[in-house]
Formats: structure tokens, C-alpha cells, sequence
């Protein structure tokens, strides 16, 4: 493990292990990023599966605040997606530097994640619990780091809004980089290498000279895995050689319900007659190392969305790893990987679900014998620009600014006991009044034998 002055906390939100999704990659390479210069804990939510000489990975429930806090105030810099509010209030007191990740805007994910669903007074309640939530992070973070130059607009107006931007930290630098700066989603500097073959001749359906579109992530409720199954079906009309390869469906966290748009897609494949034939469904998850080789593979990356605040604001993780393997890529415009699909030539950008674009876009780089080539020429720049080592550069910059910015106020203090009120509100409705009092007895016997330790 790296010896250094600086000891950096680094906490994932998300399982981190083998098999693991975005924000989970995300706290995993920053912390190796950083361990090579620095004394690296990686806080995990889950057992994994992973080992580490650089750095420790210890496990910590993140809803608990009291192992949190305890653990948290131990360090020089802390750096989270979020924590438990009452840690955050703590770490306000506490020399501990906080830089919070704001690459997965949660609020705007819940909204399109709701918008799948019936309401509910509970789903109602949990929505405010976060939005609250995220406020204590904006008004209690030293610096900040997000994905993107929209993503980084957003947040701007939403920390001007809590008045964070003030004279002083103006007048030290008017950029406002010292107190939200941009770190991408980072790319490996090495590029994939191929191995035994996945897909081609070894998954039932699909032949060695079959064209691949590989749909490299999750289905999640805001995407539009529909639009995407619609071309698919209009180019098996009249050419035998398109497929249509699903990576994951089953979430590596164990926490995570199955998103509606799984179920949906799923269907709309089995109604056109595509299931098994045309379109394919990993039901697991590709174990993280084990990517590349699908990728390779694969002849075309997709990913389609729809027009919303959540496309406004998103990373599509997934994409990045296509600009790894230097896989053409068709996708829906909107975000801002979409906008750097058109202007570096990485692929085709479509309206939002535009079927026959799609058809188009698909068939134009499948039948364009130079595009590959021509693409991952254009996709070894962007690997380059966006290596993990060179990305996270600008975190490190932020851990070591001095002196904090955030402080505990009396709108502070208001803010988490409405947070608490809100949360003592769900966990009547989820728990009944007997097994709310069992929670927080349950909660107060943490407590107490965390003060005795």
C-alpha cells in the first residue's frame, strides 16, 4: 500500500467487485488512480470479491451513520457520492476535506425512474428524502467533481442557488474549478485485447459472420431499448445477418429491483418474434474484465434514450467502453457523449426514437467497409484524452486545495431535521409504528456501542 501524508477515503455507493456498473467502476478506478500516490481505503456497501495490495477495502453499510462517521472523520479527504446526512452535518466539524461525485445526478434519475411506475405516498416521501439529501451534499461539500461540461452548468445554478458561490471564492478564482470541476468517466489507458470467442459462434443464434450490434449496459427504466428492437426488426426484414446482443440484464447489486424496461423489451421481442432468433438477452452480468472481448466482437455499439432531464444531464458509461475498443457507435442525440459521438466521427447520432434513423444509421457503418477503421483512429484520440490517469489528475488537484469551505449553519441544522422528519414519516408507512420504535432502538444500540469502542 502507498505510504503518504494524505489519507483518502474513497466511498462507493454502488457494489464494486468482478461484476459491477457504472458508479461502482467509477469509485474503483479513482481509488486505484489515487493509491498510487496516496494511502487509499475503498469503503464498499457489499462482500467483494476483489483484493488489493495498493489499497484496503473495508465494507461499511452506507445508510449507517455511525460506523460511517466514524470511519469518515479518520481520514484527510473523504470522496462520495453521497453519505449519510448525519455524517455530513459531522463532517462540516471535522478536518476532514469532502469532494463529492456528482457524475449520476440522482434526482434526475429517480424522476425518469418514477415516471415508469404508479405513485405512491411512500414513493412520494422517498423522492423528497432524496432531493433533501442531495441538498445537504451541495451545502456541505468542500469541492465537487461531475462527468461533463453539462452536467457541470447544472450544478452551478443549483450551488448559486444555496448561495456556495461567494465573493471571496470568486475573487480566488473566478472559473469556480476550485469548487466543482469536471472529471470524466476515464477510459483504461491499455486497449482491449481479444480472447476466446463470447458471442460469434458461441451463443445459439448467432453465427460467426453475423453483424453484432451490442447493446454494452444495463436496461434501465430511462433508456429506450424499444427504438433500438424496431430497427432491429425492420433490418431482419430483408437482411438474415443483423443481431441484437443485450451485455446485462441482472444488476450486480443485490439491492437493485428489476427495472420495468427489462420486462418491456423482453416482450416487445417476443411479440415481433426476434426473441432468441434476432435479439438476445444476457440474463446476468459480464464480469467487468471480461468486457473487451465482447466488444471486440461486437460490430456496432448502441444506445438509445429518450428526451428528457435525465439524457440532459447523463454519462453513458457504457459508451465510453466502445471508444475503448474503438467500436462504432449509433446513439440518440441529446447528452453529451452523443455530442462528442458527432464531432469527433465516432459513429451516427439519431433523433430521439426515430426508427427509421436508426435503420439508416445502422445499416450506412455496417456497409461502409472503411468506418472501422476510419472510427477507431478517431477513437484512439479520445482514448488518449480521457485515460483514468489523466482524468482523475483533476480530483487530485481538488484533495489538495486547503482549508474548507462548507460550514454548519442554522438552515443547515433545519435541513437535516426535515430529512429526519421525512425518514421517521417513510419508515411509519413501510414499518408500522412497532417496527419503527424496533429501528430506532435497533439504531440507538449502534450508536451506543460505537461511543464504547
Amino acid at each position: 500500500m502507498a505510504v503518504s501524508g494524505r489519507r483518502i477515503l474513497v466511498v462507493s455507493n454502488d457494489h464494486v467487485g468482478s461484476s459491477m456498473a457504472g458508479p461502482g467502476i467509477r469509485a474503483y478506478r479513482f481509488a486505484t488512480e489515487l493509491a498510487k500516490k496516496n494511502d487509499v481505503t475503498l469503503a464498499v456497501p457489499f462482500d467483494t470479491d476483489l483484493v488489493s495490495e495498493s489499497m484496503g477495502i473495508v465494507r461499511v453499510v452506507p445508510e449507517d451513520a455511525h460506523e460511517m462517521t466514524a470511519l469518515a472523520t479518520r481520514f484527510d479527504t473523504v470522496i462520495a457520492q453521497r453519505l449519510p446526512v448525519k455524517t455530513m452535518l459531522s463532517l462540516t466539524r471535522a478536518k476532514t476535506r469532502t469532494v463529492y461525485d456528482l457524475y449520476a445526478p440522482v434526482v434526475a434519475e429517480l424522476l425518469a425512474f418514477d415516471l415508469e411506475r404508479t405513485r405512491s405516498r411512500a414513493g412520494d416521501l422517498w423522492f423528497r428524502c432524496v432531493s433533501l439529501q442531495q441538498e445537504v451534499v451541495l451545502r456541505t461539500g468542500d469541492a465537487f467533481v461531475c462527468a461533463s461540461e453539462h452536467q457541470r452548468d447544472f450544478w452551478l445554478g443549483a450551488l448559486a442557488s444555496l448561495g456556495r458561490p461567494d465573493q471571496d471564492a470568486y475573487h480566488e478564482d473566478p472559473s469556480l474549478r476550485a469548487l466543482i470541476d469536471v472529471v470524466p468517466f476515464g477510459i483504461e489507458p491499455v486497449a482491449p485485447t481479444p480472447g476466446e470467442p463470447v458471442v460469434k459462434g458461441v451463443v445459439p443464434g448467432i453465427a460467426c459472420g453475423d453483424k453484432v450490434l451490442l447493446w454494452a449496459s444495463g436496461i434501465w427504466d430511462w433508456l429506450d431499448p424499444l427504438t433500438v428492437i424496431r430497427a432491429v426488426h425492420l433490418l431482419s426484414q430483408r437482411r438474415g445477418d443483423i443481431r441484437l446482443y443485450f451485455l446485462g440484464v441482472k444488476h450486480p447489486n443485490p439491492a437493485m429491483s428489476e427495472m420495468t424496461k427489462v420486462a418491456e423489451a423482453m416482450r416487445l421481442a417476443e411479440d415481433l418474434g426476434l426473441r432468441d432468433r434476432v435479439v438476445f438477452f444476457n440474463t446476468g452480468w459480464v464480469p467487468y474484465a471480461e468486457r473487451g472481448r465482447y466488444l471486440l466482437e461486437a460490430d456496432l455499439g448502441v444506445s438509445a434514450h429518450h428526451d428528457n432531464l435525465e439524457t440532459r444531464l447523463a454519462y453513458r458509461v457504457r459508451l465510453v467502453d466502445c471508444f475503448w475498443a474503438g467500436l462504432p457507435v449509433v446513439t440518440t442525440r441529446g447528452d453529451s457523449l452523443s455530442e462528442l459521438v458527432e464531432k469527433r466521427e465516432l459513429g451516427c447520432v439519431v433523433d430521439f426514437e426515430d426508427v427509421d434513423g436508426w435503420v439508416g444509421a445502422i445499416e450506412s457503418l455496417l456497409d461502409d467497409p472503411d468506418a472501422g477503421a476510419r472510427i477507431d483512429a478517431n477513437a484512439a484520440h479520445v482514448r488518449r484524452e480521457f485515460a483514468w490517469p489523466r482524468v482523475v489528475a483533476t480530483l487530485e488537484r481538488l484533495l489538495t486545495a486547503t482549508g474548507k469551505r462548507s460550514q454548519p449553519t442554522l438552515r443547515l441544522r433545519l435541513l437535516v431535521a426535515q430529512y429526519l422528519h421525512l425518514r421517521l414519516r417513510l419508515s411509519m408507512l413501510r414499518r408500522g409504528a412497532l417496527g419503527t420504535i424496533l429501528r430506532m432502538l435497533q439504531l440507538f444500540a449502534a450508536a451506543v456501542s460505537q461511543w464504547l469502542r
